[in-house]
């Protein structure tokens, strides 16, 4: 009896190294910052951008959808730092309200994704099995759709709206998350605590929500970083094709659409949209970036 209650009292112990944050792990973060600073850069844009979009009821200088015929085309001024559209809107009130909208299709399709691709790859790198080949081949059949065209479809069925475009862009992206998952899960259910915990009694779901996915949440939260910009991007293009975001309501994918016909009489009308949409994805792809390499202790 005292060596069995030694012996699950170690596992418990490595269990609890495996799934507890690693001591230090604020230090970690500052010497991280300090060695990326593009990774910090990115990070304080993309914050910048979120309290853009929280706030863009505060900030926004005019109402981005009241029109002006007397302001039309206006190139960027003091009362119109981004200069105003070909309906007279000011630029910069437009811009700042598509931020609103480009963060919530990116975050919340991405987190759709999550929602279902996560349990679904945990179960089936867990069981194996048929029911991880059914899900598999699902998943490849899934995967034989691109990206950008599924999304399209998905759209033209459902009704161009931006919780249709949203909801597109999340199914889109799902079997990336399954995939992931699943992987992850595989060499993970090998690891000691896992089979500690399984000889001790732990029941399935007891494994997997305690000593399985605490470990793939880090590398999931990873991959959900690098994956916002491609959501953004698509929510764009879905709007320019008039698809996802409805006019006059400010998005930056119809404000470049709407910029499209003045080009070289109003070209301030897609620099700013344009610039923003690139400003947005590099700075989560940066902070992605920094956020992959935080937890490598090799560089410490």
């Amino acid at each position: 009896m005292p060596d069995s209650a030694a012996r699950h009292a170690d596992v418990l112990a490595l269990g609890a190294e495996a799934t507890a944050p690693r001591a230090g792990g604020l230090c970690r973060a500052w010497h991280a910052g300090r060695r990326r600073p593009a990774a910090l850069a990115g990070a304080a844009i993309v914050m910048l951008f979120a309290v853009m979009a929280l706030g863009a009821s505060w900030i926004a200088p005019a109402d981005p959808v009241r029109t002006d015929w007397a302001t039309v085309r206006k190139p960027p001024s003091w009362a119109h730092p981004f200069g105003t559209d070909d309906l007279g809107r000011d630029g910069l009130s437009r811009v700042v309200w598509g931020a609103r909208i480009s963060m919530q299709a990116g975050v919340f399709s991405i987190l759709l994704a999550m929602a279902i691709g996560v349990p679904t790859g945990l179960v089936a790198g867990y069981h194996r099995g048929a029911l991880d080949q059914l899900i598999m081949r699902l998943t490849d059949a899934w995967l034989a759709f691109p990206f950008l065209i599924l999304a399209i479809g998905l759209v033209t069925i459902l009704g161009p709206s931006l919780g249709n475009a949203t909801l597109a862009i999340g199914l889109g992206a799902t079997p990336t998350y399954i995939r992931l998952t699943r992987g992850l899960v595989l060499s993970t259910k090998e690891e000691d605590y896992v089979q500690g915990a399984r000889a001790l009694g732990a029941g399935d779901l007891r494994v997997m929500a305690r000593h399985i996915l605490p470990n793939v949440t880090s590398a999931i939260l990873v991959q959900a970083t690098v994956a916002i910009p491609t959501a953004i991007i698509a929510e764009a293009v879905l709007s320019f094709l008039g698809l996802g975001v409805q006019p006059p309501a400010p998005s930056w994918g119809t404000m470049l659409n709407a910029a499209q016909q003045f080009l070289e009489t109003a070209p301030w009308m897609a620099w700013w949209p344009g610039l923003a949409i690139f400003t947005l994805a590099l700075s989560f792809n940066l902070a992605g970036d920094g956020l992959r390499d935080w937890p490598d202790p090799r560089d410490y």
